[in-house]
């Protein structure tokens, strides 16, 4: 086998294994997420920030880690960010606290913000234009992986042994991903090295971020609104300044006069708002309006990732053939149909019911996902390719944000910081079917943006 055959293979191992271990946490987390609130006796909107604070440290550090990745290397920012998400892991499952647990969820963050700012376009640096969809497909099958082990494991882990086993379970995966990188990845990619990196646009950026989804959890009260519009202005003050800077931690100029990288990200963004919170309500539904045990509750929720995960490969090689944004239209559309479903929840809904509107959900999505990567990653030149991935990651990671800061705010409205206890399984249930209608509506608009993107070929 030549080196550059070799390269690619070891590339893709590296990428699909983390592609998987980043979403089997996160969806192992959300299904033990009423364990943890039981036993510190959080509300709703506290227990909400246990995936809002991974999320947002996420979002910060994406597009910066990018950049960095982009100068001094992206297989070294890589294998940092391993290192930093498997430490974190460890430390998640001593914590004593509910605020232990969100700090070093925000640390977590930060290690899967340097992962996912520079595993596509690791990829994408070793391979041809020709077998990018294919191999982003792999990865985006592998990310569907975790999210189906994680409700299922999770379950049954947090039912069995407790949610702290969640966090043991993952930690042997992140030091293997650390020994191939070390033994079998032996090449660097850093074509912007030697620029230098742009530190106050990166602040601009973070601080801009954590205003707005701190302003979610105030909301509808006057901080909240006076924290999401400094973070508005903040992220205007960003956008001038990148467009005066030299080297920039964000070329905006990607998205000025590039009508495929503009719409491909907006499509990205609106998806992911639309769907992230799914398995966040659904979870808390099955299990306090239901009565499930996370077992079967994990069981139920698995429906959606295993779809995903049979179709992404070959949404991804169809996207090498027909029009990424045919492809991935049809899958956002898919996506609504399933989330309108979701909007005629009862206290007595039909499993099978349930089951039908994930499997929409995860057909969409598959058919969405890897098509619209592949446009945005083939809508830039080569020596942005760890930018790009960033602004892959950042809109996914903003959406989800996004999705989240939606449920916080319809929780803080319809529940009033009252306790999760079965006795508020009503109230509950109110706000899952309000936060599915506007999710559904959001998607719809997704749609549109994604069908504005124009032709790649």
């Amino acid at each position: 086998m030549d080196d550059s055959r070799a390269t690619r293979r070891s590339a893709l191992l590296v990428a699909t294994l983390s592609s998987f271990l980043n979403p089997f946490m996160a969806s192992s987390v959300n299904i033990a997420l009423p364990s943890i609130g039981r036993e510190f006796a959080v509300d709703a909107v506290l227990l909400s920030w246990i995936p809002t604070a991974y999320l947002l440290s996420v979002a910060v550090f994406l597009i910066p880690f990018g950049r960095a990745g982009d100068i001094y290397g992206r297989k070294k920012v890589f294998t940092y960010g391993t290192s930093i998400f498997t430490a974190s892991t460890l430390l998640l499952s001593v914590a004593s606290s509910v605020g232990e647990l969100i700090a070093f969820r925000v640390l977590q963050g930060i290690g899967s913000a340097m992962i996912f700012g520079t595993s596509v376009a690791i990829l994408s640096s070793v391979f041809p234009a020709s077998e990018r969809g294919r191999a982003l497909g792999v990865t985006v099958a592998a990310v569907y992986s975790g999210l189906s082990a994680g409700p299922f494991l999770g379950g049954f882990l947090a039912q069995q042994f407790g949610w702290r086993s969640i966090f043991w379970a993952a930690l042997p995966l992140g030091l293997l991903i650390l020994g191939i990188v070390r033994w079998k990845l032996k090449d660097e990619w850093a074509e912007s090295r030697g620029e230098p990196f742009d530190l106050w646009g990166a602040l601009f950026y973070g601080v801009s971020l954590v205003a707005i989804m701190d302003g979610f959890a105030w909301l509808p009260g006057i901080r909240g609104v006076a924290l999401i519009v400094a973070g508005l202005l903040g992220l205007g003050a960003f956008v001038r300044w990148e467009m005066r800077v030299a080297h920039p931690v964000l070329g905006v100029h990607l998205f000025r006069g590039n009508r495929v990288f503009a719409f491909s990200s907006l499509a990205a963004m609106i998806n992911y708002s639309a769907t992230f919170a799914v398995g966040f309500l659904l979870s808390l539904y099955l299990q306090y309006v239901r009565g499930f045990t996370p077992q079967r509750a994990g069981l139920i929720l698995v429906a959606q990732p295993v779809v995903q995960a049979l179709f992404s490969p070959f949404a991804g090689r169809l996207s090498d053939r027909i029009e990424p944004r045919t492809v991935a239209s049809v899958g956002m559309a898919f996506t609504a149909i399933g989330l309108f479903l979701l909007a005629f929840l009862r206290e007595k809904t039909a499993l099978e019911f349930i089951v039908l509107s994930l499997v929409f959900l995860g057909f969409g999505f598959a058919l969405f996902s890897s098509p619209n990567a592949n446009a945005i990653m083939g809508a830039v030149e080569k020596r942005f390719y760890g930018v790009a991935s960033g602004v892959l990651g950042t809109t996914r990671m903003l959406g989800q944000m996004l999705s989240m800061g939606i449920v916080t705010l319809i929780f803080a409205i319809h529940l009033q910081g009252c306790p999760m206890t079965p006795e508020s399984a009503p109230l509950l249930l109110k706000s899952a079917k309000t936060a599915f209608i506007a999710f559904a509506t959001l998607c719809c608009c997704g749609i549109l943006a994604s069908l504005s993107r124009g032709k790649m070929r």
